[in-house]
C-alpha cells in the first residue's frame, strides 16, 4: 500500500470520527435539552397530586415488592425494614432467598420471627426448586412479609420465583440490598393509574447512591458525599444518566432498559413474555425490550414510563477491582439484548421502537467503546506516522474535555435546581470540582471495561454475574 492511499484512508477516518463524535454532542445535548423540559412539566404537574389519596385509598392496585437475595447478610436486615416502611396500602414484600451460603436466612428468621409454611406454587415460568422452603412471620407486624428460600439460579430465577408466587396486579422488583424510600410506591404507581389512552407495562425512577449516607432503622437519615472520588464520581454519571437521559428517552417513550435496582412491571405482560431470561447477565434490559417488543407485535398502544424523583439509595463500587467488574456485566448484558432482539433494529414495523431507540443504544452506547478505542489506536497511529496536526488534535481535545464537564456542570445544576440532595454546605462546590477530575477517575476505567466485556463475551464466553461485594449501609 503506498503512502497515498494510506493518507486517504487516515483521511476519510478523521471525518468518520469527527462525524461520529460531533452526532453523540448533539445527541446529548437535544436528550438534555427534552429532559429538562420533562422535568419541569413533571414537576408542575407532581405539585398539585395529592399522594396520601393514592396512600389511604383501598382501591389502589395491589403491588408485590420482589427482592432477590444472595449473600446479603450485611444489609438484608436493614433493608427489609425499609421495604416494609413503605406508605402503600395495598403491597406486600416476597424476599427471595436465592441459595445464600452467607447466614442472611438465619438473620432473617431471628428478626422477622419466621417460621416454615405450607405454599402451593403456581409454577408459570419454570424456576431452581425450593430449599428450605416458605416463610411467614409469627408477629403480625410481619404479615406483609414472605420469605422463599430456593436452590441458587441467580438474579432472574429468582425473579421468576417471585412472579410465580405473586398474586398481585403489579410487581416491583427490587434489589435488596438497596434502600426504598417510604413514598416510593405511591409515586411509582401513578403513571399506571393516569394513564388512560395507552396501557403503562413498566415504571422506572432515579437510583441515588447512599454510600456514607446514614440509614436508621431502614430509612434515610442524611445524605453525605462519599469519601472515595471513585464513588463521588459515580454520582455525577448517576446523574447525567437519570437526568439527563432517562427523562428523555421517557418523553420520546424510547426507554430500553429500567434499572435492575427498582422498578414496577405489569406482572401479566411480564409473565406473558416468560418472565425474565435467565441466561443473560443484562436481565433488566432485556425483559424491557421483550415487554414492548411484545406489545409492539401486538399493535397495542403502550407507554415505559420514568420517574424522576430519588426514591432508591443504592450501594455504589468503591473500589475499582469491582467497578471494571461491574461495568463488565452491563456490557456483556447490553450485547447480548442487542444481539438477542436484532430483528428490531432499524425495522419500521416496529416504529419509533425499531427506528430511534435501538439505532441510538446501538450506535452510542453498544458501539461507543469500540468507536473510541479504534480511535485511540488511530490516534497512536498518526503519532508514529508523523501525521499528527497537533493544534487541531489538541483543541479537538480540549473541547471534548470542556463538554465533557459543562454537561456534568448541567446535571448538577438541574439536581439543584429540582431535588437537591446534596444540602450540606460546601458539597456543591465540591462537586463542582470533581467535574473537572472525573473524565480521568472514572472514564478511562469505563472504557476498559466494557472493551473487556467485548472481549469477554466473543472469546471468554464469559457468563458470570461477577462478584459485588458489600460492605454494608451506614446505620449511625
Amino acid at each position: 500500500m503506498d503512502t497515498s492511499t494510506v493518507k486517504i484512508i487516515l483521511q476519510i477516518l478523521h471525518y468518520l470520527f469527527f462525524g461520529y463524535a460531533f452526532a453523540a454532542i448533539t445527541s446529548y445535548i437535544i436528550l438534555s435539552v427534552i429532559s429538562g423540559k420533562e422535568t419541569v412539566e413533571y414537576l408542575k404537574k407532581n405539585s398539585f397530586v395529592n399522594y396520601k389519596d393514592i396512600l389511604s385509598s383501598t382501591m389502589s392496585p395491589s403491588i408485590t415488592i420482589i427482592a432477590p437475595a444472595y449473600n446479603e447478610s450485611l444489609n438484608v436486615v436493614e433493608n427489609v425494614r425499609s421495604l416494609l416502611s413503605n406508605h402503600y396500602v395495598n403491597y406486600n414484600v416476597i424476599i427471595i432467598n436465592d441459595g445464600s451460603t452467607d447466614n442472611s436466612l438465619e438473620k432473617l428468621i431471628e428478626a422477622y420471627d419466621l417460621e416454615t409454611v405450607d405454599f402451593i406454587i403456581n409454577e408459570k415460568i419454570k424456576t431452581q426448586p425450593l430449599r428450605a422452603g416458605v416463610f411467614k412471620s409469627k408477629n403480625p407486624a410481619f404479615e406483609k412479609l414472605m420469605v422463599v428460600d430456593k436452590k441458587n439460579g441467580g438474579k432472574a430465577d429468582a425473579l421468576n420465583m417471585g412472579l410465580n408466587i405473586s398474586k398481585s396486579k403489579y410487581v416491583a422488583c427490587i434489589d435488596v440490598d438497596c434502600l426504598l424510600l417510604e413514598n416510593a410506591l405511591q409515586k411509582m404507581i401513578k403513571p399506571f393509574l393516569e394513564e388512560t389512552n395507552v396501557k403503562v407495562i413498566a415504571t422506572g425512577g432515579v437510583i441515588r447512591i447512599a454510600n456514607s449516607c446514614i440509614i436508621r432503622g431502614g430509612k434515610l437519615i442524611d445524605v453525605n458525599l462519599p469519601k472515595a472520588l471513585l464513588v463521588q464520581s459515580q454520582i455525577l454519571e448517576y446523574l447525567r444518566a437519570f437526568l439527563l437521559g432517562r427523562m428523555a428517552w421517557s418523553r420520546l417513550n424510547g426507554l430500553l432498559v429500567i434499572s435492575g435496582a427498582f422498578g414496577i412491571f405489569d406482572k401479566e405482560i411480564a409473565i406473558a413474555v416468560g418472565g425474565y431470561d435467565t441466561k443473560t447477565v443484562g436481565e433488566d434490559m432485556e425483559i424491557i425490550v421483550r415487554m414492548r417488543r411484545y406489545m409492539e407485535e401486538k399493535n397495542e398502544k403502550y407507554k415505559v414510563s420514568y420517574i424522576p424523583d430519588p426514591l432508591c439509595w443504592t450501594e455504589a463500587p468503591d473500589n475499582y477491582k469491582i467497578f471494571i467488574s461491574q461495568r463488565n456485566r452491563w456490557t456483556r448484558g447490553t450485547i447480548e439484548t442487542l444481539k438477542k432482539h436484532r430483528k428490531i433494529g432499524f425495522n419500521r414495523n416496529y416504529g419509533s421502537f425499531g427506528m430511534l431507540s435501538y439505532p441510538y443504544w446501538l450506535i452510542f452506547e453498544r458501539l461507543a467503546p469500540i468507536i473510541e478505542a479504534v480511535g485511540i489506536i488511530y490516534f497512536a497511529i498518526l503519532v508514529i506516522l508523523k501525521e499528527v496536526r497537533w493544534e487541531y488534535a489538541l483543541s479537538f481535545l480540549m473541547l471534548a474535555y470542556i463538554f465533557s464537564v459543562l454537561f456534568s456542570i448541567i446535571a448538577l445544576y438541574s439536581e439543584e435546581l429540582t431535588f437537591h440532595q446534596y444540602k450540606k454546605k460546601g458539597t456543591g462546590y465540591k462537586l463542582v470540582l470533581l467535574t473537572a477530575l472525573e473524565p480521568f477517575v472514572l472514564h478511562p476505567f469505563i472504557l476498559y471495561a466494557a472493551i473487556k466485556g467485548n472481549y469477554d463475551y466473543y472469546f471468554n464466553k464469559k457468563k458470570k454475574w461477577g462478584v459485588m461485594q458489600r460492605k454494608g449501609l451506614t446505620s449511625s
